[in-house]
């Protein structure tokens, strides 16, 4: 079997959990026995793109002339059985669910964020959980507050986008929703029950647990919705040095208030953006993994990898979080004292949930467990197509 897994990955400054999910997602399909053809792009091309395709770009998102024309010659050439779609934006456009179409090729998207609906994908501005485009033809509150990347503008052509390519979204054959929530977003959207398969992503096995270390881990952007400043907030209601070390990292807009919390406390410790071995390094050496976003996140990968490591998690109720670390962690509403509560109860309970949280993955994230669940729903699409490989 062949599959297309198309992907426009996020820029590797900012550390991104879907662009590990889809590096992942191609070893173990190809470990399976999957041929996989990789049709990805990155933003951090935008900035070297010849000028006739930076003067098209604000157009990419509705119609990525040159991601349709490399698809359509990739199709053609090598008579994929299915197209995979993680994220299309903003230089594959979701014009690349037609292009496989006009190929005979049946599309399945992984459903990584809520952007069928809002701008930014989030449900998520000024600090609050936002619904406000839900249910309406354009959504004009996201041009209104600048949801698309700070712009007026840009959110402008996102909101078009998103309104235009309404029905090339429902014409995608299978949609795989991470969790129960976001198999209602999709429901809500209009999409039919028996399009949807709910399935997790996994990661593959990093082998036996390294022995606890001490304190805690937070590593993500440093965005306002991934819950950094509830952290310290709750983080501050300790005396310094009571709960261990706090190691805080990624980068993002609110790493001036990391360096600060570094700054005024001996028992935090800004370590900036680390690559895969660095996290790892730093993994070992905590006992517990804070994910305490404050919007609906969706199946945050740092959970994933924690539970995989064998170390327990403390998070927010919102979101795939509560489904995610289940009996392997922690979860409180998002509130400082909630959250310094907690804080004090991973401090003493974590060896005690430690080897829950490896159980957990074994038993739910692991590839043996979802690889073949993904190929059964290529299986489910190519076993009535006529398309013309078969």
């Amino acid at each position: 079997m062949k599959v297309v897994v198309a992907h426009n990955r996020y820029r590797e400054a900012m550390p991104s959990g879907e662009n590990v999910i889809v590096d992942t997602e191609i070893i173990q399909l190809r470990a399976a026995g999957i041929e996989v053809l990789p049709f990805q792009r990155s933003s951090d091309s935008i900035a070297a793109l010849p000028p006739a395709e930076k003067a098209l770009l604000p157009l990419s998102p509705i119609y990525g002339r040159a991601a349709q024309r490399d698809l359509a010659q990739l199709l053609k050439a090598e008579r994929a059985d299915v197209f995979h779609l993680h994220n299309p934006y903003p230089l594959l456009s979701p014009w690349v669910v037609r292009t496989a179409h006009a190929h005979g090729v049946p599309v399945v998207q992984t459903v990584h964020n809520y952007r069928q609906v809002c701008s930014s994908g989030l449900y998520f501005r000024d600090g609050h959980n936002c619904q406000d485009c839900k249910g309406k033809l354009i959504g004009w509150p996201a041009v209104q507050h600048r949801c698309y990347r700070g712009s007026a503008a840009q959110s402008a052509l996102m909101a078009t986008t998103l309104a235009v390519h309404r029905p090339t979204w429902r014409s995608v054959d299978r949609f795989i929703a991470l969790t129960d929530r976001i198999a209602a977003h999709l429901h809500d959207y209009g999409i039919p029950d028996e399009r949807i398969v709910v399935k997790p992503n996994g990661l593959p096995d990093p082998g036996e647990p390294a022995p606890l270390g001490d304190g805690f881990l937070y590593g993500a952007r440093l965005s306002p919705e991934k819950g950094l400043g509830l952290l310290l907030d709750a983080w501050r209601r300790h005396p310094d040095g009571s709960l261990g070390t706090l190691r805080i990292a990624g980068d993002g807009e609110l790493r001036p208030l990391a360096e600060r919390a570094a700054a005024e406390r001996s028992d935090v410790l800004y370590l900036g953006i680390l690559d895969r071995d660095g996290m790892r390094k730093v993994r070992d050496e905590s006992a517990v993994v804070v994910a305490v976003p404050t919007w609906n996140d969706v199946l945050p990968t740092v959970i994933l990898e924690a539970m995989a490591a064998g170390r327990p998690v403390v998070g927010t109720a919102v979101g795939g979080i509560p489904y995610l670390i289940g009996d392997a962690g922690w979860v409180v509403e998002p509130d400082p004292a909630a959250l310094a509560d907690a804080l004090a109860r991973a401090r003493t309970g974590a060896a005690a949930l430690a080897p829950a949280a490896r159980a957990r993955y074994l038993g739910q994230f692991h590839p043996d467990v979802l690889t073949p669940r993904l190929i059964d729903v290529y299986t489910s699409l190519t076993a009535n197509s006529d398309h013309p490989s078969r």
